[in-house]
């Protein structure tokens, strides 16, 4: 056994030693067959996610575009309301100003201080100081005009001092007339404020739809940056969503296996109650869609959008009656699950013989009612899922193309590298391959090193000959 081993193992070692050329040749050959079409197709995945990132690229900037445009257009519609508003007012603010203006003016022009009459006894003293002699006269006539004088003064500053009581009440008059230029004033400020603040965020609007048409790297950064916090926002309110939808499926499985038939299944284990409930759900759901389509909320059917006002205005309310409907069966699912609940107590109870345990009617009721309530609302909380997810729509192309990039490159990159280690690899190949026939190779190399020994002392003979020829 051992020699035929040997003997075989000699065969088989003279036969590779035989096949020793070919076999470098094959693997050769074979290695750099595999290393060009690696590097081959390592090529064409970085053409493809370059030509990959363009595409993407002009999407993201297409849809950032749109989006801006739509902000921008809003903005001017709001501002366009508020300057057309404001300008219907203006020809009255102006008309209340003028009047008001007309009105203090006219107040101060009655205010001015008026100049108190020259006394009457002035000229009786140039009379009295003309009279040269001097007597009783002249003394009683001072007395006259003493007392004169008083009676005079004392009616003159009565005079003076209600004509200012009377300046003063006008200028107290004037004082609502202030207030309400100070009012609209103030009024013209805050708006003028306002249309500032917005001409700013139009402004701001303005220069990232630049940026996006200028393709700037800091911005598509930015777009592909909100297109992933936009997938996490949408995909976290979508699993509250389901959550909410899952609530609502336990609210009616009970009661439509009742109304379908508990033993009527589709499959071994699907019962046709619970395709039924999730139809209700996802009916639910697709008006709830509808309803916002034609409300402009969502856009993820533009064709509804394209409509007129009037047939989307007919969608709109036909989507809500029917979620209205549907809401109204869900609830009185609800109401039935829980008296078929009470019913299955009630059985449970009677087979145990037990006593029915007294309860007050009102806090029994507070669970049905609440049930009722949850199966009228869910409907509508889950017909807002449209928001999310056209958002999440939109954002799972940037993403999605991003990890796709991202993928070819590395494979890509592994393929190059595969490429590289091929193309070293038939040099290892070689020396395994000569490793299993390493007796054969010393033989020849043996062989090869006694032939090569006779020729040189062949030569050498020949050398000395020609020598003493030449000496001779």
């Amino acid at each position: 056994m051992a020699l035929s081993v040997l003997a075989l193992a000699v065969l088989a070692m003279l036969f590779l030693y035989a096949a020793r050329k070919p076999m470098h040749g094959v693997i050769h050959s074979v290695c750099a067959l595999l290393s060009q079409s690696t590097r081959f197709i390592a090529r064409w995945l970085f053409l493809c996610a370059d030509n990959l990132k363009l595409r993407n690229q002009s999407v993201l900037l297409a849809h950032g575009q749109e989006n801006q445009v739509t902000v921008i257009e809003r903005e001017f519609e709001r501002v366009g309301n508020m300057v057309r508003k404001d300008m219907q007012e203006f020809p009255a603010l102006q008309r209340r100003m003028m009047e008001e203006a007309t009105r203090i003016e006219e107040d101060y022009r009655k205010c001015g201080e008026i100049p108190p009459p020259p006394p009457e006894w002035v000229s009786a003293l140039q009379s009295v100081a003309k009279i040269k002699t001097g007597g009783d006269i002249p003394r009683k006539l001072l007395e006259d005009i003493n007392k004169s004088i008083q009676k005079i003064h004392d009616q003159t500053v009565a005079e003076f001092r209600r004509s200012y009581e009377e300046r003063h009440k006008i200028l107290q008059a004037m004082q609502p007339s202030w207030r309400s230029l100070e009012k609209m004033a103030g009024e013209m400020d805050k708006k003028m404020l306002t249309l500032q603040t917005d001409a700013k965020q139009i402004d701001g609007h303005m220069g990232k739809l630049q940026d996006i048409k200028a393709k700037d790297n800091k911005t598509e950064h930015a777009l592909t940056v909100s297109g992933f916090v936009q997938l996490a926002i949408s995909s976290l309110v979508m699993v509250i969503a389901l959550g909410g939808a899952f609530i609502n499926y336990k609210l009616i499985a009970l009661p439509m296996s009742e109304m379908v038939g508990a033993s009527d299944y589709i499959t071994n284990s699907l019962k046709t109650s619970d395709v039924a409930a999730l139809v209700i759900i996802l009916m639910e759901a697709s008006m709830g869609l509808f309803l916002l389509e034609s409300l402009r909320i969502t856009q993820l059917f533009p064709r509804i959008a394209s409509m007129d006002d009037r047939m989307r205005q007919r969608l709109m309310y036909a989507s809500l009656i029917f979620l209205v409907i549907l809401a109204a069966i869900e609830s009185s699912l609800a109401l039935m699950r829980d008296i078929l609940v009470a019913d299955k107590v009630s059985l449970m109870r009677d087979l145990a013989s037990a006593a029915p345990a007294g309860s007050d009617g009102l806090l029994t009721s507070i669970p049905m009612i609440g049930q009722m309530i949850m199966g009228f609302v869910l409907p509508f909380a889950l017909a807002f899922v449209a928001i999310p997810l056209e958002s999440a729509v939109y954002s799972m192309r940037t993403v999605l193309g991003v990890f796709l990039v991202q993928a070819m490159r590395g494979l890509g990159f592994l393929l190059r590298f595969t490429g590289l280690l091929l193309k070293r690899l038939p040099k290892v190949l070689e020396l395994a391959y000569d490793v299993l026939i390493v007796i054969p190779l010393l033989i020849e190399r043996w062989v090869i090193g006694m032939r090569a020994g006779s020729l040189g002392a062949g030569n050498t003979e020949d050398k000395e000959i020609s020598k003493l020829r030449r000496a001779a």
